[in-house]
């Protein structure tokens, strides 16, 4: 690996550490935060619940519109790096609007809410779709994207589980109010812009890859062709969605679990912390096992450490180490998944590129914050709905329940692992069944595609 590759592998990588404390804050704690700090009236926080769920459909669905706009980008920058710049810049200011308590309790503030969530899911939607669209643009070498990609998921990884271990302490020593969790999402925002910068400025794409399609835009029925006659990617698709939805669904519920299962809130950034440290671990490893095993092979491994995880975690609320040692297994199979399914989505753009003619890679990659919305949606209102039926949150009381019944702490274990552990295996029997696209393959698209005169090593 030359000093430019190296360049590429170190600063995209470090570039996900800002984006993932900017993401897993929403995605993890702006639930906890409109249920139990803001303490929102019972017919308030639905509505709001009932806004995450259809906003993150709604904007799921508009995400191939974002990645056909990203497509279309002409600038001396290329067509990914504005993307990341100006969809980074305008996604900071209402996602402080989210963490802020404006517009009292009632219908203003979830008029006011989903406006600004709306705004906030598309323009960090066109800075996810420039980042990742950038790496099958850094090289085709199938061994350096998993290199490239294992590193940016490792420093996605520390990102996610600074805020995941951190925000409970922090915000609680803060005092726990809205002031507190503001002030929170102000600096996980700097953070967010500051460690973008590396990618804009230390990433050089290759960009005769770019330039590969020529100057032609992408119109909206070549959109619907790269998608549709993309069967690969359909099927890749089909199969990360139902894992996003299990995974989650589970680390959605982690706080919940910890407060009213387990029985102690506090324990909660210990539990992240585990995770954390298996995850990250994983992820060092990997390379590793790529070197002993398929990706066919991989996958079945860490499937079956997910199912292991989830059968222990089912009994473990007696024991804080049962409970340690079934988030290690889950979130080292999970840790494998995530970069494989990455890497699937990824060998799909010279896939695509062999049977219809351009690659795509914006188009293609928009799939993935697309998964990541309806994973994100449909777990806010499994938790949602999970959280009243619990008796977390009743009519009855403004406030969030100290405890919860024996019915109640049922329907938090089986929403939060055996609804999760059902798609997750039926994700994996999709991908067995119908993905086909191996390290062999591969290797017989790129040489059509060379023979062809649609790949070039060329650097511009």
């Amino acid at each position: 690996m030359d000093k430019q590759a190296k360049r590429n592998k170190y600063f995209f990588g470090l570039g996900t550490i800002g984006r993932d404390m900017f993401y897993a804050f929403e995605s993890n704690a702006l639930l906890y935060f409109l249920s139990n700090v803001l303490n929102l009236p019972l017919s308030t926080f639905a509505a709001v619940s009932l806004v995450l769920s259809v906003m993150r459909i709604f904007d799921a669905i508009n995400d191939p519109i974002t990645g056909l706009m990203v497509d279309n980008i002409r600038s001396p920058w290329g067509k990914y790096k504005p993307a990341i710049l100006f969809g980074g810049l305008l996604s900071v200011i209402t996602y402080l609007m989210l963490f802020s308590q404006i517009g009292g309790n009632g219908t203003l503030y979830v008029i006011i809410f989903a406006v600004a969530y709306f705004i906030w899911d598309v323009t960090y939607g066109i800075n996810d779709i420039g980042y990742w669209s950038l790496m099958p643009a850094i090289t085709q070498d199938q061994k350096q994207r998993e290199n490239i990609g294992a590193f940016a998921r490792i420093c996605a990884n520390i990102g996610m589980y600074i805020v995941m271990v951190g925000w409970q302490p922090i915000t609680s020593a803060l005092g726990n109010t809205p002031q507190s969790w503001f002030l929170l999402a102000v600096v996980i925002c700097v953070f967010y812009i500051g460690f973008l910068l590396f990618t804009l400025l230390g990433v050089k794409e290759n960009r005769a890859l770019e330039n590969s399609d020529g100057e032609e835009n992408t119109s909206l029925k070549a959109m619907w062709k790269a998608l549709t006659g993309n069967d690969q990617l359909m099927w890749t698709a089909l199969s990360m969605a139902l894992f996003m939805i299990g995974y989650c669904i589970t680390t959605g519920f982690a706080m919940y679990y910890m407060q009213y299962v387990y029985g102690n809130a506090d324990m909660y950034p210990i539990l992240a912390g585990v995770c954390g440290i298996a995850q990250l671990a994983a992820l060092l490893v990997f390379p590793l096992f790529s070197k002993k095993f398929n990706r066919k092979q991989l996958y079945t491994i860490a499937t079956i450490l997910v199912l292991i995880g989830y059968v222990i975690f089912a009994f473990a609320e007696v024991s804080i180490f049962l409970i340690a040692v079934g988030a290690i297994l889950i979130f080292v199979g999970q840790a494998f998944i995530q970069l494989l399914m990455l890497m699937f989505l990824t060998d799909t753009v010279e896939y695509g590129q062999l049977k219809l003619g351009k690659r795509h890679e914006s188009i293609v990659l928009s799939i993935q914050p697309l998964i990541n919305k309806i994973g994100g949606a449909l777990s806010t209102g499994v938790i949602s709905l999970s959280v009243i039926l619990s008796g977390i949150k009743t009519a009855d009381s403004d406030m969030a329940a100290d405890s919860i019944d024996a019915g109640g702490v049922l329907i938090i274990k089986v929403a939060m692992l055996l609804i999760p552990l059902i798609c997750i295996l039926v994700g994996y029997f999709i991908y067995r069944k119908k993905y086909k696209i191996d390290e062999k393959y591969y290797a017989e698209i790129l040489e059509q595609l060379k023979a062809r005169g649609d790949v070039t090593d060329e650097q511009k």
